[in-house]
């Protein structure tokens, strides 16, 4: 993992002593090849690391093995149940970490509401749905460390969310299902920066591609970018696959389900299984049979009643492009956990003076320095060399600036 590695140099070059050294570190990670090589990268920086799973069907089973064979407390495994999973975190969070590392917000929000809890000085999270839960604990005056939202960094937006998570969310609908995408009608709920990812990626395998929105800014975006935008309602009656990438509840409900064609196919490219209300799906279901390792099918009565017709749900919905295949490409990850491992440093190193933040100032923006550090790490590692700006130009831009 080249940017990755080019990260740890940069560390070890330029740092005045271990920030990082003795710290107890949280982390709730998707337990992945990618998660192993920043595990063991802070393990080198004298980190005592404690990693429970962020999804309780996105755990690698061989790099759990890995990691507790070299010596790294790990509270996960491939299939635990939804208790085992929450009792992890909980224990992850009364383990009384000094930073702590999320994908999703739920290990900050567990620590949150332990208020006797006062070691963590800080934290990082990695997920847009992270970046909401963090907002709505410092709004509330729960959240009581700062945190850096490593999914706010420009390069997260760019490589993982949409190159990243359109890549492996098409590769978990395709293991799931081996469907030909050509030809057939995608719909993607939410345009942000993983719908335009995944619209994009149905679109080079030659499905014809309908967004829904309730953002009205994105959802022209899409329409000058040339997909067809419609409502759910609308579109759910012309759909032969659903993916959602919003981040909200129930984006695909109970009437969509009704209006839905026969053999109409659902996956989530979200954090959470509650894109698709999959309790509702099933309570309709006359019969739900797991038919392949990731896929389920469910019968339910048509609209008027008088018929039967077979959804298909990947993966109980839970995101598929961890359940159901290997989530991102390492080259997507590696610069990901480049600017986590980049925060965390930032964070210890500059602990005394963001204690002093209070309410929603914990929320930090994300460093601009971080996010170019990674974008030259990621240039160097491909091979890519770019132009420089010339004194004159240098001059011309300050000068040009001053006067607006």
């Amino acid at each position: 993992m080249p940017a990755f590695n080019l990260a740890e140099k940069y560390l070890e070059k330029e740092r005045k002593g271990n920030a990082l050294q003795g710290l107890k570190l949280a982390a709730c990670l998707h337990v992945s090849r990618e998660t192993a090589v920043l595990v063991e990268a802070l393990n080198r920086f004298g980190m005592k690391v404690r990693l429970v799973a962020a999804n309780p069907l996105s755990s690698q089973q061989e790099i759990v093995e890995f990691l507790s064979e070299e010596g790294v407390e790990i509270d996960a495994k491939r299939g635990e149940t939804v208790e085992e999973y929450e009792k992890a975190i909980e224990r992850a969070a009364e383990s009384s970490p000094d930073l702590i590392v999320d994908d999703g917000g739920e290990l900050h929000v567990a620590y949150a509401q332990r208020t006797k809890l006062t070691t963590c000085f800080g934290g990082t999270d990695e997920t847009t749905t992270g970046s909401q839960r963090l907002r709505a604990l410092a709004r509330s005056n729960k959240l009581r460390y700062p945190v850096i939202p490593v999914n706010e960094a420009e390069t997260k937006h760019i490589f993982d969310n949409k190159y990243g998570s359109g890549q492996s969310g098409l590769d978990g609908l395709l293991r799931a299902t081996g469907l030909l995408i050509a030809g057939k009608v995608v719909v993607v709920a939410g345009f942000g920066w993983v719908g335009r990812g995944v619209a994009l990626r149905a679109r080079g395998l030659g499905a014809r591609v309908i967004v829904t929105e309730v953002n009205p800014t994105k959802a022209l975006e899409a329409h000058l970018d040339g997909f067809e935008v419609k409502s759910m309602n609308d579109a759910c009656k012309e759909g032969d696959i659903f993916l959602t990438c919003t981040g909200q509840i129930e984006v695909i409900r109970k009437e969509h389900f009704l209006r839905m064609k026969d053999g109409a196919i659902l996956g989530n490219v979200g954090h959470f299984d509650q894109e698709i209300d999959v309790r509702g799906l099933y309570s309709q279901g006359t019969r739900v049979e797991q038919i392949g390792r990731n896929l389920s099918r469910i019968d339910i009565a048509t609209r008027n009643g008088r018929k039967r017709k077979k959804l298909y749900l990947i993966s109980q919905g839970r995101v598929i492009n961890l359940a159901a295949a290997s989530g991102h490409p390492p080259e997507v990850m590696q610069l990901s956990f480049a600017n986590q491992l980049l925060s965390l440093n930032f964070l210890a190193q500059n602990r005394r003076r963001l204690a002093r933040l209070r309410g929603e100032d914990l929320l930090l923006p994300f460093p601009k320095e971080i996010d170019e550090l990674v974008s030259k790490f990621a240039l160097r590692a491909f091979g890519i060399s770019i132009d420089r700006l010339t004194d004159r130009q240098r001059k011309y831009a300050i000068s040009f600036s001053r006067s607006w």
